[in-house]
């Protein structure tokens, strides 16, 4: 352990934005920022959706309770370590079809929590008895497995599911037609992408950039950094697929 960083009470491990369109922030300020998901909670009518859940570090739903309202979809857009953490508190769970079996099978290794998490990821270290070399994302099966254009339905808002692989293989982002807005998971977001050398990868990432730039988007929501607007949107992609001469 790093003696130097103290830890956070776990009354300030998580915040709490909101947005417009009934959409509230969620992430954890003690993680820098490069690390640190965004969680996002949409509200609906008939129920509520939960786009990732962040590391799990903490209970989402005993320090967040407005997880706990309603009836929700806890959505995985990818199962990185950063982004399912929680999953397993909320009984309604979705995932792509291509990585049901690690949101189901966790382990250290497919959730890219053993090459990252280490306690210079954080400003502050979670609460006892938290400790960097041990930690792991618990099993969440998924209750409900996605595929490219199905239809995430809150009652008055409807999400449909893009198959966006590149970032990982069954990322998806999620597009609200009637507002225009995007939740995009890491596969686009306003900050450093991570992509794979595999030149197959590369082509999917490619591929889904492309089938992004294409849609009517008014806002996006990313898997990490700050929100940002349609023309940024634009920006973003065209810029990274000339840099990939593309």
């Amino acid at each position: 352990m790093t003696a130097a960083i103290k830890r956070a009470k776990p009354q300030d491990w998580y915040r709490t934005r909101t947005l417009s369109d009934g959409v509230t922030h969620i992430d954890e300020p003690h993680i820098k920022e490069f690390y640190r998901c965004n969680v996002w909670h949409v509200r609906g009518r008939d129920r509520d959706m939960l786009v990732d859940s962040g590391m799990g570090v903490l209970s989402l739903r005993d320090w967040v309770p407005l997880v706990t309202e309603r009836p929700l979809d806890a959505v995985a857009s990818h199962t990185h370590f950063d982004h399912i953490g929680t999953h397993h508190e909320f009984p309604c769970r979705l995932c792509h079809a291509a990585e049901a079996d690690i949101l189901a099978n966790p382990t250290r290794e497919n959730t890219f929590a053993a090459d990252y998490v280490t306690d210079d990821i954080f400003t502050a270290l979670p609460p006892q008895p938290y400790q960097s070399a041990t930690y792991t994302v618990k099993s969440a099966p998924a209750t409900r497995i996605l595929q490219d254009r199905d239809i995430i339905d809150l009652g008055d808002r409807h999400f449909e599911v893009i198959h966006t692989p590149g970032h990982s293989p069954g990322g998806i982002a999620l597009f609200e037609a009637a507002t225009g807005m995007l939740i995009s998971g890491d596969i686009v977001y306003d900050g450093p992408l991570i992509e794979s050398d595999d030149p197959a990868e590369m082509q999917q990432y490619v591929t889904s950039m492309k089938r992004l730039l294409d849609l009517p988007v008014q806002t996006v929501h990313g898997g990490h950094f700050p929100s940002y607007d349609g023309a940024r949107h634009r920006d973003i992609i065209t810029n990274w697929l000339r840099a990939k001469g593309a």
